[in-house]
């Protein structure tokens, strides 16, 4: 891919800044600022990077006015274009010049199906096109840039089809691997450069997942300490709609950040309202602290709203315990007259194995055991 970058990544042409399409303009924020980064590849191939900044001179996002040569032998297509990264080199989205068009190898302009459909190629980070060589988009036996998929085109091309736009092989290949090249590194050593407490804020609180598991990486320590002013960000992020990044945080916290009391009530309440796979989580994270009191006692209250494998966990959870308050003990009892025979069996186990000297709940355990003797 250097290689190939070295070749055809040529220039960044002198555009005025803003010679965006209206497109653009409608999609992005107008930066206040920007700075520009000049790359380097290969020891040869020089161009500009420009890095967006809003009226805080916070960084916004990433652009390229772009021009290179779509060839290999023969004729070539000079291609203006505009390219668009997030702060972590993501790929969002590209627009052109006043004027500026793609064009096919028989010279007819891209239709709004060939844009629509190069914008869904670019964004695939892990497209075919990633390994695939410049040689295989030659026809064989010739010395011919094969831009067309067809019954005659090799076994590669026929492998990317969906990959590609027919008429526009090269022009695919060359712009994605601009889009997904060396450039991302460069603008992840930027954007690392640009950290700080008002950055990872924004990008925890922000909706861009990327930058959320990106911010997290930064705020939790490899011992899973979560450092406390981005305490709030990430509880939030727990309870957000994003079930992955939801996940993610609860791995990667360390298991004493929920020794606390409080902090236990509200991992509590956060499994009462969350989607079914998260509560699964959840349940795997209590196993792994001791419940204080109130989780107990709410646990033990809330045993018998859950389907059957919900709460077999549950259930093992206070019956690992080595001591559970005796309201919890209470709560418990109060499920012996449940209907659902085989949770008050197993309640009745678990109680019997606590030993408990309350005269109610020994009560409704003696009560318990008559009926079912």
């Amino acid at each position: 891919m250097n290689q190939l970058r070295g070749l055809f990544s040529l220039l960044v042409v002198s555009l005025p800044l803003f010679r965006f399409s209206n497109v653009a303009s409608a999609a992005l924020p107008k930066p206040a600022n920007v700075r520009e980064f000049t790359i380097t590849e290969n020891d040869t191939t020089t161009y500009t990077l420009k890095l967006a900044l809003d009226e805080n001179d916070q960084p916004s996002y990433f652009f390229r006015n772009i021009f290179t040569p779509v060839c290999l032998t023969g004729e070539c297509k000079p291609v203006y274009i505009n390219f668009y990264w997030d702060l972590l080199g993501n790929y969002t989205r590209f627009d052109f010049p006043p004027g500026e068009v793609l064009t096919k190898m028989d010279h007819r302009e891209f239709k709004q199906e060939d844009y629509d459909k190069l914008q869904d190629i670019l964004s695939r980070p892990n497209s075919l096109l990633k390994d695939i060589a410049m040689a295989d988009l030659v026809g064989k036996g010739t010395e011919n840039l094969a831009d067309s998929v067809d019954a005659k085109a090799g076994a590669t091309l026929k492998t990317v089809k969906n990959e590609v736009i027919d008429g526009a092989v090269y022009t695919c290949y060359t712009l994605w691997h601009i889009a997904h090249g060396s450039v991302v590194d460069e603008m992840l050593k930027i954007t690392e450069n640009y950290k700080s407490e008002p950055l990872l804020h924004r990008f925890l609180t922000g909706s861009n997942h990327f930058y959320q598991y990106w911010a997290m990486e930064r705020v939790i320590d490899k011992t899973g300490k979560l450092a406390e002013p981005f305490s709030g960000d990430v509880l939030r992020i727990i309870r957000g709609k994003n079930v992955f990044t939801a996940r993610y945080a609860l791995q990667k916290i360390g298991d004493p950040y929920f020794f606390d009391p409080s902090r236990q009530v509200w991992l509590w309440e956060t499994y009462r309202t969350a989607p079914y796979p998260l509560q699964l989580v959840i349940l795997k994270k209590l196993a792994k602290i001791p419940f204080r009191a109130p989780l107990a006692e709410m646990t033990a209250k809330d045993l018998v709203k859950t389907n059957p494998e919900q709460f077999a966990l549950l259930l093992k959870l206070l019956a690992d315990q080595p001591k559970l308050p005796e309201k919890a003990l209470q709560n418990l009892a109060a499920h012996l007259t449940n209907p659902h025979p085989d949770y008050s069996t197993e309640i009745y186990r678990v109680l019997t194995a606590f030993h408990p000297k309350n005269r109610d709940v020994l009560a409704k355990m003696t009560a318990f055991k008559k009926r079912n003797p």
